[in-house]
């Protein structure tokens, strides 16, 4: 009989099976242990180790833990929704030396809604060099689109220093677009 690995989440009940001898102990990376995806940064996991002999070991894992273990498969954008919260972003991205992210789109925009998803991916690829943000332009003031000169949608941009290092018109095939970041990303940064 082989030895079963128990994790138990407060919603559902994960079984991984691991084949390893009784005689040694086991030594597992965490994270194969934690592969269920999860939004909540509170729950705690329990993880459990089974043998023929009964119970091995019981060991509570947060998912801050699980978090530091694995990187993450994409990051949702962080709306900004005025000016102000635009204009800290930037000083503090400028205090921290970052790069930071744009994308300019609009809720009525199909581009942009299809982007988005392509651009969590990305944002998880960057982390944490890069920060990624996204502003809604029927959301903010016309004097925040206009002060970022941003005319079409999507218009990804790249800020360094409180200024706008590049940008790119999302006018074309979505991966082409992502091509076009990565480039922009990589030529441009700090």
């Amino acid at each position: 009989m082989s030895d079963t690995l128990v994790a138990v989440k407060p919603t559902r009940l994960l079984h991984f099976r691991h084949y390893f001898p009784l005689s040694s102990s086991p030594r597992y990376p965490l994270s194969h242990l934690l592969q269920s995806n999860t939004s909540c940064s509170l729950c705690f996991y329990n993880v459990s180790i089974h043998t023929n002999g009964g119970l091995r070991k019981i060991l509570p894992i947060c998912a801050t833990a699980r978090s530091e273990l694995e990187e993450p498969s994409s990051i949702e954008l962080v709306r900004i929704t005025c000016e102000q919260q635009f204009d800290e972003v930037l000083a503090e991205a400028e205090k921290r030396q970052e790069s930071i992210i744009v994308l300019w789109m609009a809720n009525w925009c199909r581009k942009c809604i299809y982007l988005n998803p392509k651009l969590e991916k990305l944002a998880a690829e960057y982390y944490p060099r890069v920060r990624f943000y996204c502003i809604d332009v029927n959301l903010v003031p016309q004097s925040l689109v206009n002060r970022a000169g941003v005319t079409k949608m999507p218009t990804i941009q790249l800020w360094i220093n409180s200024k706008i290092q590049g940008e790119v018109i999302g006018n074309h095939t979505a991966w082409l677009v992502i091509e076009d970041i990565k480039r922009m990303i990589d030529n441009e940064e700090v």
